[in-house]
């Protein structure tokens, strides 16, 4: 039975994906073997792989050394057909800078830089994002990390002021109209990039972080997807109830303050809820020596048998930029599948 006319395009657009997907995944594959494992036909993937090469997003290869049939063609997914610009916007000891990656459709890095601004605005991404597209017009995706709450491509509460309540999403959708624009919170990034990195399969994670100068913040991983709530407001663990006005536990944690009491809190409240398997322990003002008493204060009040593994690891910039570059190269596939029956 044929699709519904208006569904056409659609399932098509979906069974190129598919096409593309293996052949990233794979490296390199025939129409029957392509067929095989995106269960099309082999009518169906000689005409998306012809309309492919065609564009340039797919390259043909030679042929398969033969068993005694008829050679096939091999064909090969070109990563290098356009690329995606990663941005993470950051502002630590009141210094605000961004790092800057070119990926490939494979997320592998073709260049980066960081930049450190007196006040970065709007303006200031835009210019640079200029630039860049202008050096290389195959731009598909743009992928920005924010320190701050990202809801519906709009920033709320953010860590660099001149960017906090600007809908940043919705007008670089109008400037790159043609272009895939992804807005994220930088927790959810880091979160993400961690999970990818410490996890095979789904699982309950949570990523609990303590930067100079700021209030802490936490992302969560449940069932192997991001957590970011009703209002995109999850992991605002600042606004627990420690007992304490938020400009008291601003100073708790700095200079010669006791950011473990606060810890151990956001710990146990993130244990009792989440009950995650492991949570790694993020930031400037945590130190890996701390890791014992965290654990204890922890275990004074969780039963043992909840009690989750606890990593403290300072330097997530890696798994981050992670975060940000799968986040980024997952925009331009399909979430869902809908594959043509043989």
């Amino acid at each position: 039975m044929s699709q519904p006319s208006h569904n056409t395009q659609l399932v098509k657009k979906i069974n190129v994906e598919l096409v593309k997907n293996m052949l990233r995944t794979s490296g390199t594959g025939t129409k029957a073997s392509i067929a095989e494992q995106t269960r099309l036909s082999v009518a169906t993937c000689g005409t998306i792989l012809n309309e492919l090469v065609q564009t340039g997003e797919i390259l043909e290869l030679g042929w398969e050394e033969s068993s005694g049939g008829r050679p096939a063609r091999k064909y090969q997914f070109n990563a290098d057909y356009s690329f995606m610009i990663c941005m993470i916007v950051r502002s630590e000891s009141g210094v605000q800078s961004i790092s800057y990656v070119l990926a490939n459709l494979n997320g592998e890095v073709i260049e980066e830089t960081a930049k450190v601004f007196d006040q970065i605005t709007l303006g200031t991404l835009e210019d640079w994002l200029d630039q860049i597209i202008e050096a290389h017009p195959n731009v598909q995706a743009i992928g920005i990390g924010i320190p701050g709450v990202v809801q519906h491509d709009r920033i709320g509460i953010c860590d660099v002021p001149a960017l906090a309540d600007q809908p940043l999403g919705i007008l670089l959708k109008e400037r790159y109209e043609e272009v895939e624009i992804i807005i994220e919170n930088d927790m959810n990034l880091t979160v993400y990039g961690l999970y990818q990195k410490l996890f095979l399969e789904e699982s309950h994670f949570a990523v609990l972080t303590f930067p100079k100068n700021h209030f802490p913040g936490a992302g969560f991983m449940v069932n192997g997807r991001l957590l970011n709530g009703n209002s995109y407001f999850s992991g605002e663990v600042s606004y627990l109830p420690y007992g304490i006005s938020r400009e008291e536990q601003l100073r708790l944690v700095q200079g010669s303050g006791d950011p473990g009491r606060l810890a151990i809190h956001a710990l146990v409240s993130i244990i009792s809820i989440i009950n995650p398997a492991t949570i790694v322990i993020t930031g400037d003002n945590i130190s890996p020596g701390m890791l014992d008493d965290l654990r204890s204060g922890c275990q004074e009040i969780i039963p043992p048998e909840h009690m989750p593994e606890l990593i403290i690891q300072n330097d997530t910039r890696q798994e981050y930029m992670t975060g940000l570059i799968t986040t980024t190269m997952e925009s331009l596939t399909y979430r869902f599948q809908l594959v043509e029956r043989k």
